[in-house]
């Protein structure tokens, strides 16, 4: 069964795979599944949050039912930088976690260490900054993707409901 997965994957990633799974098993295929939603669920209600926060201040503000395109890539950006902030000491443990996939360290005791106790001994061991490692990069990424996904949603949204506004009151007259 594992073998029809692993037909379309490159041959390094393919031997990782199976040291893996002869060495740790199945649930050796999930590591940094932890630290994934530990990243992406705070991330998310966090963003979510701000976002809409910042949306109704401008538009009661400047008293409408919807805002310019600009502001919501604006405020997108805002929300996911920030979020991207307080969430990488998460990426950077699904991250550690996701190289030792297929590596001898991988076998050895460090598997069973969990999120927080993993990042508690980056901080002890290589300080703070380790837990905030490529925080640039991740900006530079996250921030213009929240940017376009939400300013994309907020436009579509707005031409949809006026199509749809404009369908339904053709079908009354």
């Amino acid at each position: 069964m594992y073998y029809f997965i692993i037909i379309f994957i490159n041959r390094q990633t393919k031997e990782a795979i199976k040291f893996s799974l002869r060495t740790s098993g199945v649930a050796s295929l999930w590591r940094g599944w932890g630290p994934l939603m530990w990243r992406d669920v705070p991330f998310s209600a966090v963003y979510f949050t701000l976002y809409e926060s910042m949306k109704g201040y401008s538009m009661s503000y400047h008293n409408t039912d919807h805002i310019p395109t600009w502001e919501s890539f604006l405020y997108g950006g805002i929300g996911g930088s920030i979020c991207a902030a307080l969430t990488l000491p998460f990426d950077v443990v699904k991250t550690h976690r996701q190289i030792e996939l297929g590596t001898h360290a991988a076998a050895s005791s460090s598997r069973n260490q969990t999120t927080f106790t993993r990042i508690s001994k980056l901080y002890r061991t290589q300080g703070l900054a380790s837990l905030f490692t490529g925080l640039g990069p991740r900006l530079l990424k996250v921030a213009p993707a929240c940017a376009i996904m939400i300013s994309s949603y907020e436009y579509c949204k707005r031409l949809f409901s006026e199509y749809n506004l404009e369908k339904s009151l053709d079908e009354k007259t």
